[in-house]
């Protein structure tokens, strides 16, 4: 028997074998099953640019805090009712650094919003000591460290601001702060 004849055999073999056989109804390709979705919540851009917008608004560029410690050009802040001992512990290097931004560049207002969502950002992820670089005015109109004289009013009118003072020399020297923020 040839290969042909063969093959002619199991085909008459298997139409023999269906004769009678109804063929399956196909229905169009069954789509898979995925769970539903949840539709993202809207966000209200308008509140939330109200909501930053406000938080700008509330810290004041000529803020004089009453317990404010200056040592010449030294930066030194401690809320009231917290001890002293924390400065001295903060300009030590006692709490590490857990984030740290850079105002170089940014014009008074730029500087003044990224400061205070930076704070907001750090209060949400529970971050408790920020190094707050601001530079020492070098490219300034007047050669004087602008942002370093408003920063200090900004970060002393935030609740969340236990106390600041001047970086260690490795970390910034006195083109930097280093915050510490209250436990959340």
């Amino acid at each position: 028997m040839t290969a042909n004849e063969n093959d002619k055999n199991e085909n008459d073999l298997f139409r023999e074998a269906i004769k009678g056989a109804n063929p399956l109804k196909i229905s169009p390709k069954k789509k898979e099953y995925k769970a539903p979705q949840k539709k993202p919540k809207p966000v209200p851009l308008n509140f939330l640019r109200d909501e930053r917008q406000a938080l700008i608004d509330s810290i004041s560029d000529h803020y004089e805090p009453l317990h404010d410690i200056e040592n010449g050009e030294e930066l030194f802040y401690v809320k009231q009712g917290h001890s002293p001992d924390l400065l001295k512990k903060l300009r030590k290097g006692y709490w590490v650094v857990q984030k740290s931004i850079d105002l170089h560049g940014m014009i008074s207002a730029e500087a003044k919003a990224y400061v205070i969502q930076f704070i907001a950002d750090c209060k949400k992820n529970n971050v408790r000591c920020v190094r707050i670089v601001h530079g020492k005015g070098f490219n300034s109109k007047n050669k004087e460290p602008i942002l370093k004289n408003k920063l200090k009013h900004w970060l002393a009118q935030k609740e969340e601001v236990i106390a600041y003072a001047q970086a260690r020399e490795h970390d910034g020297g006195s083109g930097a702060v280093v915050v510490l923020l209250s436990a959340h």
